[in-house]
């Protein structure tokens, strides 16, 4: 019986890191996009100053580059499981 409860308790630990990622990576690009949204609508107000705006931009550009790196890596991900797929076919 220990063994039992032992087992689940591994079972139950594992199951988030075998979770898919990209369920997070679509919540992370819906925050960005919202994020950056509200950004353009401040930049069309322009009503901050220029240190403020500076630092958006840089976050702007910081989230949008994560994307594409979240993205690039899902690609890649994505194409070596086709190709693994494909090869023990």
């Amino acid at each position: 019986m220990l063994k039992g409860i032992i087992g689940a308790l591994a079972l139950a630990l594992a199951v988030p890191a075998l979770a898919d990622d990209k369920v997070n990576d679509k919540a992370k690009d819906v925050d960005n996009s919202m994020k950056n949204t509200v950004d353009d609508a401040k930049d069309k107000l322009g009503t901050d100053s220029g240190t403020t705006k500076a630092k958006r931009h840089a976050k702007k550009a910081s989230r949008n580059a994560k994307t594409k790196a979240r993205h690039t890596k899902n690609d890649v991900k994505d194409a070596t499981e086709k190709a693994k797929n494909d090869v023990s076919k």
